[in-house]
């Protein structure tokens, strides 16, 4: 579906209650996404549950610009891969794990992973807009864990039904989940190849 299409749908309503812990499902600039507010306790682990999310594994979360990334203690320029910073690989289809050592303790319910959490800043820029209006989102694949990923909302809603408090409709997509990859050091760590084919070390 055309970006102005999508950004009609997309009212108050739905940024009011994202806002206010609430969840969703929206389509990203890959797939479907089952989304809530990175910043809200109540909506990660919410997710978690609808997901039947394991403890251990951490959602990507979505920015709308690279200063975001403050938010979770994390400085100007992270990564030191030379050419292969964030800010070269953004916006795009790309999610890059960074350090999160410095994350405030109250955030721990992101429950990073080894002290780290992937980021990503979409290419579209209808989302971008809408993080601009939400803050920054949690976004794993709109499916239960081990199902495969939702490609319309009637898939979505057969997963999840009346568990969430919106659906917004895209369209079918069939996409790739974003790209996953580590920074470290002069070395790029391939963790997922998705929607863009890097080369690194897997």
């Amino acid at each position: 579906m055309a970006e102005e299409k999508i950004k009609k749908k997309i009212d108050e309503k739905i940024v009011e209650i994202v806002k206010n812990n609430g969840v969703g499902v929206l389509p990203t600039d890959t797939i479907y996404g089952l989304v809530g507010s990175a910043l809200s306790k109540k909506a990660v682990e919410r997710i978690y549950k609808l997901k039947k999310r394991s403890a251990n594994s951490p959602f990507i979360i979505l920015i709308s610009k690279i200063k975001d990334l403050k938010i979770f203690g994390i400085g100007d320029s992270p990564g030191t891969v030379p050419g292969l910073s964030p800010k070269r690989i953004w916006p795009g289809q790309v999610s890059v794990i960074l350090d999160c050592s410095n994350l405030p303790k109250e955030m721990s319910y992101l429950r990073p992973l080894n002290n780290t959490l992937a980021f990503r800043l979409p290419e579209s820029k209808w989302i971008r807009n809408f993080l601009k209006q939400t803050g920054p989102l949690v976004a794993p694949s709109a499916n239960p864990e081990n199902e495969k990923p939702a490609e319309t909302v009637k898939q979505a809603k057969d997963y999840f039904q009346n568990k969430v408090d919106f659906y917004v409709d895209g369209g079918w997509l069939a996409g790739q989940p974003s790209t996953l990859i580590r920074l470290n050091g002069n070395k790029i760590e391939i963790r997922r190849q998705g929607a863009v084919k890097i080369k690194g070390k897997q």
